[in-house]
């Protein structure tokens, strides 16, 4: 394994460890009715500073109405959610959604990348069963890592898309394409692998214009984290606004290489 390997493994293995983190939830959350129902499956990556509510925050300020629930957990791939050691299945099955969201670690090419796939094909049914579309939500490697493993991280979560014709949530896009404009900006949390509060703002800017269809460019100068408003400066907003809107109109990033990955965590 190489220094990138091992770093990997450490960083997976450290969203045990993340402040904050709770346990996959034991009762089942349906949103009451009214806007759009988004569910959001993941791990540490999705419940540090509560992306979803961050989505949903957003929304609202632009004056939409997203409601969303979370099954997540610790160090979960998406596989281990489809097999039963959360209830997303039975979350799923509960309610009604026009999107869930699925989301896990770095996943290079190789058995993660397949492992995911694999995980996305067998949640599509259900998904579409509850009346809505599975989303793939790219995520980002470690900062130990070169830039070009976020090539491998987004080919894993669009091909996971194209397998179940879902939708693909480039996060990890916006991250790099922010970093265009400003490489100073603090994306990372301390452990160099959990987003601080700036980029799971970002991740969510990201994801709210792609299930929204709103250009995330026109949205109020409001940034948020845990759902709560947080102060940023709007030069900031503004960038951070359209690195969300240039990553989702596809003009990030390079295409596949990486160079090799650990694989023994997804």
């Amino acid at each position: 394994m190489n220094a990138w390997g091992r770093t990997f493994a450490l960083a997976c293995a450290a969203t045990q460890l993340v402040a904050g983190c709770r346990s996959a939830p034991t009762a089942i959350q349906v949103p009451p009715p009214g806007g759009r129902h988004v569910l959001f499956i993941g791990n540490s990556l999705t419940m540090a500073n509560d992306l979803p509510a961050t989505v949903a925050a957003i929304a609202a300020a632009a004056g939409d109405t997203m409601r969303v629930a979370t099954v997540a957990g610790p160090n979960l791939a998406a596989i281990d959610h489809v097999n039963g050691l959360t209830n997303a299945v039975a979350t799923i099955r509960a309610g009604t959604w026009n999107f869930v969201v699925l989301q896990q670690g770095p996943t290079p090419a190789g058995v993660c990348r397949d492992t995911l796939i694999l995980a996305a094909r067998r949640f599509d049914p259900y998904v579409r069963a509850a009346g809505g579309k599975l989303a793939l939500f790219m995520t980002w490697p470690t900062s130990a890592g070169s830039s070009a493993f976020f090539d491998q991280v987004r080919d894993s979560f669009r091909e996971a898309a194209d397998a179940v014709d879902g939708v693909f949530l480039p996060a990890g896009e916006a991250w790099r394409a922010a970093w265009v404009e400003d490489r100073s900006l603090p994306l990372y949390g301390p452990d160099g692998y959990h987003p601080s509060a700036m980029g799971s703002f970002l991740a969510a800017l990201e994801i709210y214009e792609r299930l929204s269809g709103r250009d995330a460019r026109t949205l109020p100068a409001v940034a948020f984290s845990a759902g709560r408003p947080m102060t940023l400066p709007e030069a900031t907003i503004r960038l951070l606004q359209a690195a969300a809107h240039k990553a989702n109109a596809g003009a990030v990033g390079g295409s596949g290489g990486g160079g090799e990955a650990s694989v023994a965590t997804c």
